[in-house]
């Protein structure tokens, strides 16, 4: 095996009191729609609000006085370049980070403010990874690896060594994967503490690098995703050794099962999740029978979202709901419709948001026009109320309804 148990203690008592011990709670909503009793592991509440630091920081404390002088570098456009960073400006190691030069710049800027020094290379990470070798090479930096690397293997292991102490009942562990160094560090805690334990894995279907390399399936990957944590071509090889033998399954997990796990922590858990850190509540609600009556350890892993991205989320999980609805109507073009359109929608208790007023379209009448008002309603059962009232007015030609709650 690449990593033992007794890898993953050293770890634990080497960084222990340097990064804090996350909590373990029952998420109770979760619970209640799965059947399951539901704890979350908050990984969200770290220093750089990801589980990395527990990797880096263990590959850290392993260098030699000649490596920390030399100093470290990662290639990462995420969480872990911020991990990395902020420990060895803490240890006083030199860090160079080379990131993509497509990478949001809140991450670049968070980065720096960690304390590496940030550079950025290519429009993709394979363009990235050259210029890192090319440093590697110059200037005799020591690489630590995001997932491929026994240390940081160990070091993220540590997390399960908390949860089954916090949470002894625990028979289930829904893991996200993206290189595979969260899983198989976990995977050799798990199984040494509680041997009949189910891990279970999850990656999103457009990056099912992981469930490929186990199955020889030879899945692309690729696109663009929410969980852009997770999205990884090329898994550890490490990692693939000890998933084959301890992981007993992967789960694919859709784009929009992603997207309302986000929104579902955020609404009714009031926990805050990037992509990444909500796969494993993608899992647990896109088949929610699995889980009835199990005792099920999820790993919410990282918490930084970008807010642009959050607020676009949280707005097509309302239209999904219907609690925000956009109506199309085509009207006659004359004085005093959108009054009584207004009214009528005031009338039902709908809450106007943004009016569009279009007379120009070919395919509407010439003294035609068309409306399309998105309005804030308190349910499903409210939206299709209102739209029936609405195409009960003799003033309307039609009403449609179009976009996310469509």
């Amino acid at each position: 095996m690449t990593i033992t148990f007794e890898d993953i203690e050293r770890a634990a008592t080497a960084i222990a009191g340097k990064v804090p011990r996350t909590p373990i709670v029952r998420a109770s909503a979760l619970s209640e729609q799965t059947g399951a009793n539901v704890m979350l592991k908050l990984e969200t509440l770290q220093t750089t609000n990801a589980f990395k630091v527990r990797g880096a920081l263990n590959k850290l404390l392993s260098l030699t006085p000649d490596e920390r002088k030399r100093g470290v570098i990662a290639l990462s456009a995420g969480n872990h370049a911020q991990a990395v960073a902020f420990h060895a400006t803490q240890l006083g190691i030199p860090a160079t980070i080379v990131m993509p030069e497509t990478t949001p710049w809140t991450k670049v800027e968070r980065t720096s403010q960690f304390g590496g020094t940030v550079e950025l290379a290519g429009e993709t990470l394979a363009e990235a990874r050259d210029h890192l070798n090319s440093l590697i090479e110059k200037h005799g930096l020591v690489l630590v690896h995001p997932y491929n690397d026994p240390l940081v293997m160990a070091g993220q292991g540590t997390v399960a060594l908390e949860m089954l102490a916090d949470a002894p009942d625990l028979d289930t562990l829904l893991v996200p994967i993206g290189g595979g160094g969260l899983i198989s560090g976990m995977a050799v805690a798990a199984r040494q503490i509680k041997p009949d334990i189910k891990i279970i894995g999850v990656e999103i279907e457009r990056y099912p690098s992981m469930h490929a390399a186990i199955n020889d399936t030879g899945a692309a990957s690729g696109g663009s995703t929410l969980a852009e944590g997770i999205a990884v071509r090329d898994v550890g090889e490490l990692a693939v050794e000890v998933c084959r033998k301890l992981v007993d399954d992967i789960v694919l997990v859709s784009e929009a099962a992603v997207e309302k796990a986000v929104a579902t922590l955020l609404s009714q858990e009031k926990l805050l999740a990037e992509g990444a850190g909500a796969a494993g509540v993608a899992a647990l609600l896109q088949d929610s029978g699995r889980w009835q009556g199990s005792n099920v350890g999820l790993v919410i892993c990282g918490g930084n979202i970008d807010q642009r991205m959050l607020a676009s989320l949280i707005v097509r999980e309302l239209g999904r709901d219907k609690r925000v609805v956009s109506l199309r109507f085509r009207i006659e073009d004359r004085p005093g419709v959108l009054g009584l359109i207004s009214s009528a929608l005031g009338e039902q208790k709908a809450n106007i948001l943004e009016v569009h007023h279009q007379r120009n379209f070919l395919d509407v009448p010439a003294k035609g026009a068309v409306l399309e008002i998105t309005i804030e309603t308190r349910g499903p059962k409210h939206a299709d109320e209102i739209i029936a009232f609405m195409r009960k007015q003799p003033y309307i030609a039609n009403v449609s309804q179009f976009g996310a709650g469509e």
